[in-house]
């Protein structure tokens, strides 16, 4: 089952990123390690009550007028409303009740969806703050006091959100049937290529409403197996919207990644590897999916001997961190190399769920340690004990070791390459948690 998706919506300056960064633990929203990954993080993940669940920051809007302003909140707020299976909406009690929160309360209000009022910057502790009372106005029920510097009454919202997701009923799924996200900025050729695919298959073709997601759901099969294709080509409007909206848009696109087994992203082969497609992919790295990276549009470029090696050498340079995932040249528009696409598919979503041995795995340690000994640092050397698999979607690796510091990251990717090299795990990102004696397994 999909991990229910809650989104922070509220006007500028309510304290929406800094509420996200206290209920995902971060400092600061925009920290990220892997090179290439948008800096602008909006989603992360939380855990409360045994509940996991997508936490998306719909904050860094700042408009010039009032008017300009409640555009953009209707607009934040639709999108809020059509992916998000709850729906925080944050607001300051320092200001008090605004025309904006109205307005957004309102459609909030008329979408039936699950909404929780957080009133912020309830920063003393103790008694009632009596400013709250007005934000009963809004008609969203019991405004809960939260303060997103300290961290009060974070427990008793993420309480609110937890009850009113929907019940943890395992979905009947066939388990021969993978699912597969068309993912990438617009007029990429997402909807051509999804079309292309169902006019090219003499299959039986239903659509079925993608659930509560923004998104259509393709079922069909072939000699390659049962697909299950979900469709983002509504990423974007279609009238010229803000860069800032286009931000909110990608809900959709961490909705469709968070259901998928395998990622199809498509980059246009006249543009190369633009920033969005960049931030996209990053996406579906983050979320850990099996992905392939599709060049369309193949058919429009003009080619020698080397054009398609020097693409994909862009391709490698610019999506640096996904060097796993293979690379297909193909066109939406004339067919061509449509067809390779279902045996690159059955390959990835294969390699995403390989299991392999405890006593596999530390063969491969092993000799991999003959090669090239582990690290030392200061006349201490680095002693890996075992290593056994933890999960799979992606494959999931825990290392046993004497000292966690002594593990550089460059022996950590050498024994990554291994482990890929000897069973070729294609498409998938791999995860490797380091952990010293001592620590608990699992």
């Amino acid at each position: 089952m999909a991990k229910p998706i809650v989104a922070i919506v509220g006007r500028p300056n309510v304290g929406k990123s800094l509420l996200f960064n206290k209920l995902t633990g971060r400092r600061t929203a925009i920290v990220e390690d892997t090179p290439g990954v948008t800096r602008d993080r909006l989603y992360g993940d939380c855990e409360w009550n045994g509940r996991t669940f997508s936490l998306v920051d719909t904050g860094g809007i700042e408009p010039g007028t009032d008017s300009e302003m409640l555009q953009f909140m209707r607009r934040q707020a639709e999108i809020a409303i059509e992916t998000a299976d709850v729906i925080i909406m944050v607001t300051d009690v320092t200001v008090g009740l605004t025309a904006a929160d109205s307005a957004v309360g309102s459609m909030l209000q008329r979408s039936k969806k699950p909404v929780v009022l957080a009133v912020n910057k309830c920063d003393s502790v103790g008694q009632v703050n009596a400013d709250v009372y007005e934000f009963y106005a809004l008609g969203l029920g019991d405004p809960i006091e939260v303060s997103a510097v300290h961290g009060h009454g974070t427990g008793d919202l993420l309480d609110a959100c937890v009850a009113a997701f929907p019940e943890e009923v395992e979905e009947e799924e066939d388990e021969d049937v993978i699912k597969v996200a068309i993912i990438g900025k617009p007029n990429v050729g997402k909807s051509s290529l999804l079309n292309r695919i169902l006019g090219e298959e003499r299959v039986i073709v239903s659509n079925v409403a993608g659930t509560t997601r923004d998104a259509i759901d393709s079922y069909f099969e072939n000699e390659h197996g049962k697909y299950l294709f979900i469709d983002t080509a509504g990423m974007r409007r279609k009238s010229k919207v803000d860069d800032a909206i286009e931000r909110y848009s990608n809900l959709r696109t961490i909705s469709a990644i968070e259901r998928a087994d395998v990622c199809l992203i498509l980059v246009d082969a006249q543009e190369g590897v633009t920033d969005q497609d960049t931030k996209i992919a990053g996406l579906a790295h983050e979320a850990g999916k099996a992905s392939i990276i599709v060049v369309n549009k193949w058919d429009a470029v003009e080619k020698d001997t080397n054009t398609m090696a020097k693409m994909t050498e862009e391709v490698r340079r610019d999506l640096a961190y996904m060097t796993y995932a293979p690379v297909v040249y193909l066109s939406a528009l004339t067919g061509q190399r449509v067809d390779r696409i279902f045996e690159e598919i059955n390959a990835v979503s294969n390699a995403a769920a390989m299991r392999i041995t405890t006593g596999m795995l530390n063969n491969i340690l092993e000799d991999a340690m003959a090669r090239v000994q582990p690290p030392s640092d200061k006349g201490r050397r680095l002693k890996i004990y075992y290593m056994t698999q933890a999960g799979v979607k992606p494959p999931h690796f825990v290392i046993f070791c004497n000292d966690a510091r002594l593990f550089h990251f460059s022996y950590q990717r050498y024994l990554e390459n291994q482990i890929r090299s000897v069973f070729g795990l294609v498409g998938t990102p791999v995860r490797i948690t380091i952990r010293q004696k001592g620590d608990k397994e699992g």
